[in-house]
């Protein structure tokens, strides 16, 4: 079957090969009616972008690049596939690679280690400090994804990781929870970050300072929930009535360590985190967790990087103070609703 040519669906839709390659390219000065035409001439012949083609006449190669820490993770293949979805839409195709939050294999992404092969990156860090990014200067386009802190030479997408906790703790405090475990503190900029949102929800709720409770972790992860909350039920001290995980995968080995111990939850102790997983509502009992919006994230990152390759990556200075904070919504499940306490 011969490849259907852009002449072909110019010929189709009665207007011409410059306008179908307008509409092709996502070129904004198209009328709405001659862009609804002209796709669907191309829907009905089939038409597929030569991204070769396009890229030797464009220098542009259609495709982008998404740098995470771990695949595996489940926020971080939610967050993948908001972006792939998000960039077809687009007609541009995403390269995904794994940093396994290596900090060298950060610094080679710094360094343009995925530019050979993709127009800009989107980069979600966990370890890269700020005096990184400036020293290497990156010259491309560049988006972070998050809450890790590398500086403003390049704009961020994320959701407000202080309010988010904040949000978090607050519920807990609304349920009547005092002795709160803040789980996950571990050195990161995010764990900083959560942690500040800890600290600003206990003090402004006047909550006495000896219940200021911090479970550090090396990483945030099942097996680190679980380990660190099986460590503190083994201590000497009084129980916490709350745990407020810095993300979902710490939250469901927590519950599996309380389940394990007898505990029960959210009677005994409450539980909650950050991220709304899937499987967060499917654990027991299902995990109240905040739900960060991962169609937005994706889509406000895809325009900040296209803005940067239409400015030829090097004109960062409109976009270094941009800190996009997306939406986030807190979703209440069993896990965190403690009954009344009867006077």
């Amino acid at each position: 079957m011969a490849r259907v040519r852009m002449r072909d669906v110019a010929e189709h839709a009665g207007v011409s090969v410059r306008t179908v390659s307008n509409v092709v390219s996502g070129y904004r000065h198209v009328s709405p009616q001659t862009r609804a035409r002209v796709q669907r001439s191309l829907d009905e012949l089939g038409y597929k972008m030569d991204y070769l083609a396009r890229g030797l006449r464009s220098g542009r190669t259609g495709f982008v690049a998404l740098a995470v820490p771990f695949l595996a993770e489940p926020y971080f293949a939610e967050l993948a596939q908001a972006v792939i979805r998000a960039a077809a839409r687009r007609g541009v195709t995403v390269l995904v690679e794994s940093t396994a939050g290596d900090h060298e294999a950060e610094r080679r992404i710094l360094e343009g280690g995925l530019t050979n092969v993709a127009d800009g990156v989107l980069f979600s860090a966990l370890t890269v400090p700020a005096a990184d990014v400036t020293a290497t200067a990156p010259d491309f386009p560049l988006v972070m994804l998050g809450e890790h802190d590398v500086g403003d030479r390049f704009p961020r997408v994320g959701i407000d990781n202080v309010a988010a906790a904040r949000t978090v703790v607050e519920h807990l405090l609304a349920q009547g929870c005092r002795r709160i475990v803040a789980l996950g503190r571990n050195g990161s900029e995010n764990g900083r970050q959560r942690a500040e949102g800890y600290r600003q929800a206990l003090s402004a709720a006047g909550v006495r300072r000896v219940n200021w409770l911090v479970e550090p972790v090396d990483d945030w992860n099942r097996a680190q929930g679980y380990e660190a909350v099986s460590r503190l039920l083994e201590g000497s001290g009084p129980l916490p009535d709350a745990i407020f995980a810095f993300n979902d995968a710490l939250a469901v080995g927590a519950l599996r360590a309380l389940d394990a111990s007898g505990v029960r939850v959210p009677g005994e102790i409450a539980v909650a985190g950050i991220d709304d997983v899937p499987e967060s509502a499917y654990t027991h009992p299902p995990l109240t967790s905040i739900a960060p919006d991962l169609e937005v994230i994706a889509e406000r990152a895809l325009t900040l990087l296209d803005e940067q390759g239409r400015s030829g990556g090097q004109d960062t200075a409109p976009h270094s103070a941009r800190r996009e904070a997306t939406p986030f919504r807190l979703v209440v499940r069993e896990s965190s609703l403690r009954p009344p306490q009867v006077p």
